[in-house]
């Protein structure tokens, strides 16, 4: 059997050497930082645990099959959450609970919306067609070609033909009227990495994987539960590690890959390369190619940048959800501006998440681990970062005025990352968060392939190749990666 190297060691990297070693390949893993899960990590100071990046995760069955496929038990406990999050408007103390009761979660709105129910069972009813008639077309199966992938479109029911030509947002407002109910559908859509306005309504299907399909569940522990029993797995496996190793160089020959090379110049060979860092970042910095030059890079669609901070605190917050969205009164205008204009995190949408509410080890007793998301402009847009704290402290005064309590003088730890950080740190072009966005130009083969254009043993996994980002994406990812890499091997 082959030997196969894995350079970067995400989810996908990780799910992918599993996959692989249960094969029967030999596998390393190269990875740039001191150690794994990519984004999928944590950070561990003054005594605090937090998530660095994704903090829960959906369509759970995606994990228990790849287990299943493994011949491994799915090394960690997940538990659903419901309410799924909670989220809160300025100037008002008003709470909405996303409930998956849909009885329960109508009750809400029944001032503001009064038939909500029914307009929600309408959209969802839409969303889950959606879902059911592409996911397999689109995110599941592998294309060889941009014309094998149009052929396979032209599969899908004629009837969402309109839906594609619509954003996220007016597809929200065809069934929705108050501007609670249409924000608070629509908040899915910054899971993409993008805005409501500027992501297509095919995507809407999303929330019915939200509330009918599967909901959103955590990790016990922590996210990185996931990475740590995935590294055990694969240890047990005989997969090798080799961390602070990033690579710089390549050297190919006949068509081939046939090493990669550090920054301190040692060369590593295999039969068999695949690469968990950005597939176009990766083509574009370390490969060369014309396709993915500076110039070719700049005009792609790019995900948002985050803007993400970890805070210690000494108190606990029984007043706060585990998950919890905080919306200004200038959702649409921020939403719209939020790529290019960074006078708009004046009133933030942000995102908090309290990873100690039911994980008591992730902070000392009587305090709190909190996880702070905003989206902001990634690097094309903002290169500088001088003002982060000031960003940072308006955000903190804004959630104490909410919440009731001041929490600025109760902080003991505190750590902020800006594009600039997930830049640097992960290798994302630009600091864009989740790599390349979800545009209509960029879903299915339209994506950065995951086979190499020149050499033929080369092969890609993660975020910017097929499917796409987040985590159970990274597990269907790794799934048509060894595809690939199996039909390379038995040729």
């Amino acid at each position: 059997m082959k030997n196969v190297l894995i350079i970067g060691s995400g989810l996908g990297g990780l799910s992918t050497a599993m996959r692989l070693a249960s094969k029967g390949f030999k596998v390393e893993i190269l990875e740039k930082t001191a150690k794994a899960g990519g984004r999928l990590n944590k950070i561990e100071k003054d005594g605090f645990t937090f998530d660095v990046g994704p903090s829960f995760f959906s369509m759970s069955y995606e994990f228990e099959e790849f287990a299943n496929e493994c011949n491994i038990k799915l090394p960690f406990e997940y538990v659903e959450l419901d309410p799924l999050y909670t989220v809160n408007f300025s100037g008002s103390t008003r709470k909405f609970y996303l409930y998956k009761d849909i009885d329960k979660l109508s009750a809400q709105f029944a001032d503001i919306e009064p038939d909500f129910k029914d307009k929600f069972e309408r959209y969802l009813k839409k969303a889950g067609e959606l879902f059911h008639d592409t996911v397999n077309v689109v995110i599941k199966q592998n294309f060889d070609s941009i014309p094998a992938y149009l052929a396979a479109l032209v599969q899908v029911n004629p009837i969402h033909l309109p839906v594609l030509i619509k954003s996220f947002w007016q597809q929200a407002c065809q069934y929705f009227s108050s501007s609670e109910a249409r924000q608070i559908v629509s908040l899915v859509a910054f899971f993409l990495g993008r805005t409501p306005f500027d992501t297509n309504a095919v995507y809407t299907l999303l929330s019915y994987t939200e509330f009918k399909h599967n909901g959103y569940y955590n990790v016990k522990g922590g996210m990185y539960k996931i990475v740590e029993g995935l590294v055990a797995e694969l240890e047990k496996a005989g997969v090798t590690f080799k961390y602070n190793t990033e690579i710089t160089n390549f050297t190919e020959k006949n068509g081939k890959l046939s090493s990669v090379i550090d920054q301190n110049g040692k060369h590593y060979t295999a039969d068999i390369f695949v690469v968990n860092a950005d597939a176009a970042w990766f083509r574009s910095k370390i490969l060369g190619r014309k396709k993915y030059s500076p110039e070719k890079m700049a005009k792609m669609n790019w995900t948002m940048g985050y803007l993400t901070f970890y805070l210690g605190i000494d108190t606990k917050l029984p007043q706060v959800e585990h998950h919890n969205y905080f919306l200004g009164n200038n959702y649409e205008t921020y939403a719209k501006n939020v790529m290019h204009d960074p006078n708009t995190l004046e009133k933030p949408y942000y995102y908090v998440n309290v990873v100690s509410k039911h994980n008591t080890d992730c902070a000392p007793e009587g305090k709190e681990a909190l996880f702070f998301v905003c989206p902001v402009p990634n690097l094309i847009f903002k290169d500088q970062w001088n003002d982060r704290d000031k960003i940072v402290d308006s955000i903190i005064d804004d959630f104490s005025n909410r919440i009731g309590k001041d929490i600025k003088p109760l902080i003991i730890s505190r750590t902020v990352l800006t594009p600039i950080e997930w830049q640097n740190e992960y290798n994302l072009y630009k600091g864009a968060g989740l790599g390349l966005s979800h545009s209509m130009m960029q879903i299915g083969a339209l994506r950065p392939a995951n086979f190499d254009e020149k050499y033929k043993n080369t092969f890609y996994v993660g975020a910017s190749t097929i499917p796409g980002a987040g985590l159970p994406m990274a597990i269907i990812s790794s799934k048509l990666t060894a595809e690939r890499v199996e039909k390379y091997n038995n040729k």
